[in-house]
């Protein structure tokens, strides 16, 4: 076999491993990036940007449709299923042309090709063998499904609700957590009738209970259908449509089933186990430094256990490539990377829930900031909350140790809400900040002048 050397090798050129490749050429490093599909991965293609531009399409349809309630007299027609994907599909070519120069310009070797990883710093490719002084595994993750439910005809995953070619009737989602209700959130907007089933009590069970009641809320004056606590069973499909069975005893019929009960790490076949790397469950182990059992060997992404978010794996892409350098970045706070589900209306959250934070910390103390105060928020006639959790009782100094948002755009206020936190800020730090008027960032500004004994738009 040829063998390559390289200061580098990354085996998955999603966001984790392209982050790492970008970052260790700026470095210095020689790198070689392997990647079997497309250069992106699971987020550019098939994850994050499509489903995002589905739920901006699904954002323009609620406008059209609701324009009588501002004085702009508007409808919707419909929802042309071909346009939605051409735009979607443009912006994807648009950001994976981009990302293709980026990697040429800085001169990393761009294997196409599925690897396979050969201890003890090696890739296979092929007839190729790929030799690293380091080696990061970023293969990524794919659908789950559950046992006896197979994938096809009218029983679809993720990967395949981003290209369908006509908007389903009926539609049911097993599975109610990010996925689940951001596609709820689009096909309820294109106008379908939607069934959430969720084996747990509430919907995005992984959030504080607060956001999951403040949603539940919004869904239901929505019309979506959701049914928490209750366990799939089965599905029988015919030409025409899939039945779905629940423990309940409940029969629920619908042009299509999409099944969103989460992704599992993409580590089958590709050499991981048969060369040492320490697993379970099908996940690589690594500590706080992404570090493998095995020397110079590392892993990031959704293949290590934890938060399955691209700005995870991108900034853990970041990270290794300057701890290889040898630059000593300090370990990323799992606890500190923002979270947001980008349904209507959108979830964001960062650190704590208050269950956590009681176990960690004993006495807290929480504030809940309605958004009915603020203007911004009148303007855009979207209801919801801001709920701050701050450690130590009430009269005692402590930082703000979770910020969990239900609302229109909230996810925009994500980006002070990871400073507060990661800078471990206290109420008055943040009091203290100017917000713009008016804007909701200045609902963020009003919930920290609340916590920190000052209320000014809320019922003290």
């Amino acid at each position: 076999m040829p063998e390559h050397n390289a200061d580098l090798v990354i085996l998955g050129g999603g966001s984790g491993g392209y982050a790492c490749a970008l970052r260790a050429a700026e470095l210095g490093m020689s790198v070689v990036l392997v990647e079997r599909d497309k250069l992106g991965g699971t987020c550019l293609h098939y994850g994050c940007i499509p489903t995002k531009a589905l739920l901006h399409a699904a954002e323009v349809a609620d406008n059209a449709r609701e324009g009588d309630r501002i004085g702009v007299k508007s409808s919707l027609a419909g929802i042309d299923m071909a346009g939605v994907n051409s735009y979607k599909d443009g912006v994807i070519a648009k950001l994976y042309k981009g990302l293709q120069g980026l990697v040429k310009s800085r001169k990393i070797t761009l294997v196409e090709g599925t690897g396979r990883f050969e201890g003890p710093r090696t890739v296979v490719v092929g007839e190729d063998r790929y030799v690293g002084k380091n080696v990061v595994l970023a293969t990524g993750s794919y659908s789950r499904t559950l046992p006896g439910l197979d994938i096809g005809g009218r029983i679809i995953t993720s990967s395949e609700a981003i290209h369908l070619d006509e908007v389903p009737d009926r539609i049911v989602i097993l599975g109610g957590g990010v996925i689940g209700v951001e596609f709820a959130s689009v096909f309820r907007s294109f106008g379908s009738e939607v069934t959430i089933v969720e084996a747990l009590p509430r919907l995005v069970p992984n959030e504080d209970e607060f956001a999951s009641k403040l949603l539940e809320r919004a869904f239901r004056r929505r019309k979506i259908t959701f049914k928490t606590g209750v366990r799939f069973t089965g599905a029988k499909q015919t030409e025409d449509t899939v039945t779905v069975s629940l423990e309940s005893g409940e029969e629920i019929d619908a042009d299509l089933l999409l099944v969103a009960v989460g992704r599992g790490p993409n580590t089958a076949d590709a050499g991981f186990e048969e060369a040492g790397v320490a697993m379970e469950r099908g996940f690589v182990l690594a500590d706080e430094r992404l570090r493998t059992n095995l020397p110079n060997v590392f892993a990031l992404g959704d293949i290590v256990p934890g938060l399955q978010l691209a700005h995870r794996g991108f900034a853990q892409g970041i990270f290794l490539a300057e701890d290889i350098a040898g630059l000593n970045p300090p370990p990323i706070d799992e606890a500190g990377i923002p979270r947001v589900t980008y349904c209507e209306p959108e979830v964001a959250s960062v650190g704590l829930t208050e269950a956590q934070a009681k176990d960690k910390y004993g006495e807290i103390q929480t504030l809940t900031y309605d958004l009915a105060g603020n203007g911004k928020s009148q303007i855009l006639q979207t209801q919801g909350a801001i709920k701050l959790i701050k450690a130590g009782a009430t009269g005692t100094p402590g930082p703000v140790i979770g910020i969990h948002m239900v609302g229109a755009r909230v996810g925009e206020l994500i980006g002070e809400a990871q400073l507060v936190y990661n800078w471990d800020a206290q109420a008055e730090d943040v009091a203290a900040l100017v917000h713009a008027h008016p804007t909701q960032n200045e609902a963020f500004g009003e919930a920290h002048l609340a916590l920190a004994g000052k209320p000014l738009h809320s019922h003290s």
